[in-house]
């Protein structure tokens, strides 16, 4: 059992202007450490290495309830798809980002930490094509605190 990177969210409670294509574009192709700690450079890493070794990568996000989890996900969605984009497959990239706002909006409640709390653990699985394009996703759900659903 090999365990890399584990990407820790840390909200900082304000918009920061660190997640933009251009962004993206910085870290596609760089080695992890050669730029600042990011989501992208992990999610980057585990791109490589899937393209290198042609094996599965998973990426673990931790982090306290309203840390931003789910947000940090969704970035690495998003990563991927700028990153192995093409003409042919766009719409199935389109179909995976816009899926996860609604696996958002069932299973939330209140906390005292979180408006928006997620009563359920996610498992996304990312499937690529032979050229290392997204051609689909499932997602499953993990129920993790029954007493407050």
């Amino acid at each position: 059992l090999v365990v890399g990177i584990i990407l820790v969210a840390i909200n900082p409670y304000k918009q920061l202007p660190i997640y933009g294509d251009a962004i993206i574009h910085a870290y596609s192709g760089q080695n992890m450490g050669d730029m600042d700690p990011h989501i992208f450079a992990v999610a980057e890493e585990a791109y490589k290495q899937m393209a290198r070794n042609n094996k599965n990568q998973s990426i673990i996000v931790s982090g306290e309830s309203g840390a931003g989890k789910t947000v940090s996900a969704r970035y690495t969605m998003r990563y991927f798809a700028t990153v192995s984009k093409s003409s042919s497959n766009a719409h199935v990239e389109d179909k995976v980002l816009a899926s996860n706002p609604i696996t958002e909006a069932v299973g939330n409640a209140k906390t005292t930490r979180n408006d928006n709390s997620s009563r359920f653990g996610k498992y996304t699985e990312i499937s690529f094509d032979q050229n290392y394009q997204i051609i689909g996703a499932n997602m499953r759900t993990y129920l993790l605190e029954k007493s407050r659903v």
